[in-house]
């Protein structure tokens, strides 16, 4: 009888997988001194069930940070600081602090704080766009209140949006999907690579009763805001004036009667607002943006992120595709309206 060879690391070459870590100790130990336990006080009205009388009622919060800045700075998520009247921050070596909110976010969740202390560690920022799926995750934050909880998986997905993660409709959303463990308390905590980076702030967990599906805000997307959230306190987002969808998700009677030939993306133009950007600029329900200012586009939230975060006043050249044809036009961005309030200083 023929003998079935079985490919392994000593007949094939190369291992699949060249090195793992043996334990995640060293990691931890290097980086859960930057983790901070987040407890917030909230004020919050009920209807008596007795009186049928609405009265004020003392709510507690609690959440994970991290320390980024030797200053005193630390990340969050919004939704944990959101509406607070008293925020107390403890370190690891149980030293607390009261909090002051520095600036903030709704849209990305994200929140960022100040404590008056000295002899911090704070955590690297890495690089999100560079890890990778199946890549190992390391979380480390305060599940049900059981400070400096350490859990460890991989990188699930990437690019994961409000599709995926049913969230504030009103939000941007392009998560780290994880099944490092997650539950809350583990919010506005850090996602870890084996180098001890942050590339992910731990936000969300999918509904449902689902197990190992956790959802992190990428750090490269933090990096981005974070200037504006320390000088102004708040995100000033610019925009085109136009309401786009997904080219994939067009039905194909609508691809085909707007020409858009096979294997196209972008994000196709539903509705311009009037005296708008895009309609100064000559854009039309119909288009189909393919590129924003030389970066090719292939899913609408791409789109939303680039013309949110270019700048008001900018000129952009976007490339578009009408009646089958291919055309640049500038468009000067403006200011997206509904701008949240700025963080209390």
């Amino acid at each position: 009888m023929p003998t079935t060879q079985v490919a392994t690391a000593a007949t094939s070459g190369a291992p699949l997988v060249s090195s793992a870590p043996l334990s995640f100790a060293p990691l931890v130990h290097a980086a859960d001194a930057s983790v901070v336990f987040i407890s917030t006080l909230t004020t919050e009205s009920e209807v008596s069930p007795f009186t049928h009388r609405r009265r004020q009622a003392l709510a507690r919060g609690l959440g994970t940070g991290f320390v980024f800045d030797k200053s005193g700075d630390i990340l969050t998520n919004n939704h944990v600081i959101e509406g607070a009247q008293e925020i107390e921050v403890k370190l690891s070596d149980q030293r607390s602090y009261p909090a002051r909110v520095v600036g903030f976010d709704k849209v990305t969740d994200l929140g960022v704080l100040h404590i008056d202390a000295k002899d911090l560690n704070p955590l690297p920022l890495g690089d999100s766009d560079s890890i990778e799926v199946g890549d190992w995750a390391v979380a480390i934050g305060n599940p049900f209140g059981l400070s400096h909880t350490v859990s460890a998986g991989i990188i699930s997905a990437k690019g994961r949006t409000q599709q995926d993660v049913p969230l504030d409709p009103a939000g941007y959303y392009d998560f780290l999907q994880t099944d490092a463990s997650i539950n809350p308390g583990n919010s506005g905590g850090p996602l870890l690579n084996l180098k001890g980076e942050v590339v992910g702030i731990n936000s969300a967990i999918r509904g449902g009763g689902a197990q190992g599906i956790g959802f992190a805000i990428p750090v490269n997307m933090v990096k981005q805001l974070l200037p504006m959230l320390l000088r102004d306190g708040r995100v000033t987002r610019s925009a085109m004036g136009v309401r786009i969808q997904d080219v994939r998700d067009l039905a194909a009677d609508d691809r085909q009667a707007l020409k858009i030939p096979d294997g196209t993306s972008g994000a196709v133009v539903e509705f311009v607002a009037g005296g708008g950007p895009a309609d100064k600029a000559g854009l039309q329900p119909g288009d189909v943006i393919v590129a924003f200012d030389g970066t090719p586009i292939e899913r609408k939230n791409q789109l939303q992120w680039l013309a949110n975060t270019a700048g008001v006043g900018r000129v952009v050249t976007v490339r578009a595709l009408r009646e089958g044809k291919t055309f640049d036009q500038k468009v000067t961005l403006g200011l997206l309206p509904e701008q949240p309030a700025p963080a209390p200083r």
